[in-house]
C-alpha cells in the first residue's frame, strides 16, 4: 500500500516536451552482462539462448580464447531471476566458470532532453546492441566522484556536454554508439553507470575511449573505469 508521502514522490522517466506536454513513462529496459570462461565450443550456447527465447548477445572474449561474454535484456527484471536464471544455469552454461567481476546489471534512464522518451528507453539500445553491422563491443562500469554531484545544474551540464559531443561525432559518423545505463544500488562495487560501446571496428571504439579520456568529466571526474569486457558478437537475437 503507498502511503501519502510516498505517493508525491515522481520516480517516472521524463523526456523533452511535446507540443508543450511532458513525455513521461515507467518503462525501462534492464540489461545484465555476465561472463564466462572455459567455453571451448560457443555454438550450443547460441541453441540454449533461441530456446529460452532469450534478447540479447553472446560475445567472443577478444582476451580470452575461452572466455564469452552474454548480454541479455528485459523489461522486467523478475525475468533474470527466472527464466534468465535458468538459461544460465542450464547446460551447456553450467559447465563454464563464471567470471564474477564482470557482472553488471543497469537500467535505462532518461535526462529530461530526449525528443522521443520511449524510443530512447526501449527502442534505442536494442537497435545499438542487436545491431549486425556492429558486432563489437566494450562494457565497462564507472563511478564519478562525489564532487560531481556538487556541482550546480549548469556546471554538470557544461560537463556532460563536452563529453557528449565527442560521442555524437563518432555516432555520426558511424563509427561507434553507446549504450549508457544507470546501476545505483544494483552494484556489488558501488559502481552508478554501466556504458556499452558499440561499433564496427574494434579500433574505433578504443578511439573513442582515448578521446573521452581528455574530457573534464573523465579526467577530473570519474572515480573508477572498469574492468572492461571486449569481444565480438557470436550471436544476436532479432531486434
Amino acid at each position: 500500500m503507498v502511503d501519502a508521502e510516498s505517493a508525491t514522490l515522481d520516480l517516472r522517466e521524463t523526456g523533452a516536451p511535446v507540443n508543450g506536454a511532458p513525455q513521461t513513462s515507467t518503462r525501462r529496459l534492464f540489461l545484465q552482462f555476465q561472463a564466462f570462461g572455459g567455453c571451448q565450443d560457443p555454438q550450443p550456447l547460441t541453441r540454449v539462448l533461441e530456446q529460452h527465447r532469450a534478447e540479447g548477445v553472446l560475445y567472443l572474449d577478444v582476451n580470452d580464447p575461452t572466455g564469452i561474454g552474454v548480454l541479455l535484456m528485459s523489461e522486467d527484471p523478475a525475468w533474470f531471476v527466472g527464466q534468465g536464471r535458468t538459461l544460465l544455469t542450464s547446460t551447456p552454461f553450467a559447465s563454464l566458470q563464471r567470471r564474477h567481476g564482470l557482472a553488471m546489471l543497469g537500467r535505462t534512464y532518461a535526462s529530461g532532453r530526449e525528443a522521443d522518451l520511449e524510443d530512447w528507453l526501449l527502442k534505442k539500445p536494442r537497435r545499438a546492441a542487436l545491431n549486425p553491422q556492429w558486432p563489437w563491443a566494450v562494457w565497462y562500469p564507472l563511478r564519478r566522484k562525489p564532487e560531481f554531484a556538487l556541482l550546480s545544474r549548469e556546471e554538470q551540464g557544461k560537463v556532460l556536454a563536452e563529453h557528449a559531443k565527442i560521442g555524437i561525432a563518432f555516432g555520426q559518423a558511424g563509427f561507434a554508439t553507446d549504450i549508457r545505463l544507470v546501476c545505483h544500488g544494483l552494484d556489488a562495487n558501488d559502481n552508478e553507470f554501466i556504458l556499452g560501446l558499440v561499433g564496427p571496428e574494434l579500433a574505433y571504439l578504443s578511439a573513442l575511449v582515448q578521446e573521452m579520456r581528455k574530457t573534464q568529466q573523465t579526467a577530473r571526474y570519474i572515480q573508477s573505469m572498469g574492468p572492461f569486457f571486449v569481444g565480438r558478437a557470436f550471436w544476436q537475437s532479432p531486434v
